[in-house]
């Protein structure tokens, strides 16, 4: 709706419109806006005697100027957003906590069984051994096995608690810093107005500074232990400062280390300007669209994650292990048994239904995987579409509708004709 000032044009031939005369007739109601007094609701009222808008030169020599203006018709007031786009600025913003939340619960489901990153584990506990033996003293630290994988500790001092003088630790899958590795580079990732590649080559930089600082954590253990101990021998209590370390890095230490990481990355190679410009861009530079044609490797992928869940079912089911391990847990149950076998039973049954989740969390990615697609738009700015094919078929309809009767021989003569 706008605020018109109507005038007949001056080049009319009646001449009462002449010389910028407006008739009384002609008249009629509408908002006016007058650039010296503010907005002024003129009513033109159809009558003869009416002379409110004579004279317009009159006027326009006072400054009441008068030309469009938008009024509001609408019930939102300007400025507001609408739903649409409050619901586009929080997945802007909000994508990066839920893109945490949604590798965490992944992560969760992965190692739900006991030691799920063996090779990972192995690799830690062995450079662990060696490095403390290098730092503190050839025997200062003994290598064995835990759950059939080679990722137990033994640290050994005669000041150490125990008939063995000995601390036994193990590397589980929560202290092989992958779950740190996931959450900085989920947030790296995630962060906008840098190319793919640099991401990429940011998270294997920051992956290996990971890995350092959580083997440098395992490294202390041996002199945090020590120190309580020769001030405490041959106490349980002397070990309480080296389970105090433990506790406040695993807590808080590396959110805290992680999230430094993480800025120092930003602020260092200019993501904020980065983010401003992305933010401020009128196109986005990428969206998940439904992948619309399955290719070999889609069909592959799509057939290793049927297998997964095959193998999560067959753990639980015909693994005569797990079986056993079930058998001899509902008995102990049932008799209320509180036994080693019974431990063991029980532990060897978490791992058959943590494989089982595990498997099927990887299938589901997997399968997932192959159903979307990540589309970039081109230089000049536009989606990649599905290629249809233009050609057409130029030929002329062959139909019984269309098809010629009679002889050649008539229809020679009619055309003649």
């Amino acid at each position: 709706m706008f605020a018109l000032f109507w005038q007949p044009e001056l080049g009319n031939k009646n001449p009462e419109h002449q010389a910028g005369a407006l008739h009384p007739e002609d008249s009629i109601l509408l908002p006016l806006s007058c650039g010296r007094s503010g907005p002024i609701l003129t009513h033109c009222l159809k009558s003869k005697a009416s002379n409110i808008l004579q004279q317009p030169q009159h006027l326009i020599q006072q400054g009441l100027i008068c030309r469009f203006m938008p009024t509001q018709t609408g019930t939102r007031p300007d400025g507001d957003m609408s739903w649409k786009e409050v619901g586009e600025l929080g997945l802007r913003y909000g994508r990066i906590p839920l893109a945490l939340i949604c590798m965490e619960a992944f992560y969760w489901f992965l190692t739900l069984p006991s030691d799920t990153l063996a090779p990972i584990q192995v690799t830690e506990a062995w450079l662990w051994n060696e490095i403390t033996n290098l730092l503190y003293g050839e025997g200062s630290a003994v290598i064995s096995h835990h759950n059939g994988w080679l990722t137990r500790i033994d640290f050994v001092h005669p000041s150490f608690p125990g008939p063995h003088d000995t601390v036994g630790l193990y590397v589980s899958d929560e202290c092989a810093g992958v779950h740190e590795m996931i959450f900085l580079s989920t947030l790296i990732m995630m962060t906008d107005g840098m190319s793919q590649r640099f991401k990429i080559k940011s998270v294997a930089v920051m992956c290996g500074i990971v890995y350092v600082l959580n083997l440098m954590r395992l490294v202390v253990f041996y002199p945090i232990a020590l120190e309580g101990c020769l001030a405490n021998p041959d106490q349980q209590a002397c070990l309480s400062n080296m389970w105090t370390f433990h506790e406040v890095v695993y807590k808080w230490g590396f959110l805290t280390v992680l999230t430094l990481m993480w800025m120092a990355w930003f602020f260092k190679f200019n993501g904020a300007s980065g983010t401003i410009k992305a933010s401020q861009a009128t196109k986005e530079s990428w969206r998940i669209a439904r992948r619309k044609n399955l290719e070999t490797k889609h069909w592959a992928v799509l057939a290793v994650g049927v297998l997964f869940v095959i193998l999560a079912l067959s753990n639980i089911t015909t693994n005569e292990e797990a079986i056993q391990a079930k058998e001899t847990l509902d008995m102990c149950e049932f008799a209320s048994l509180i036994s080693s076998d019974c431990g063991s039973a029980q532990q060897r049954w978490d791992d058959a239904i943590g494989y089982a989740w595990s498997l099927s969390a990887i299938s589901l990615v997997m399968i997932g995987s192959i159903g979307i697609v990540i589309e970039r738009p081109d230089e000049f700015g536009n989606w990649p579409e599905k290629k249809e094919d233009e050609a057409q078929d130029d030929d002329k309809p062959k139909s019984h509708h269309n098809k010629k009767t009679g002889s050649w021989k008539t229809r020679n003569s009619s055309e003649e004709e």
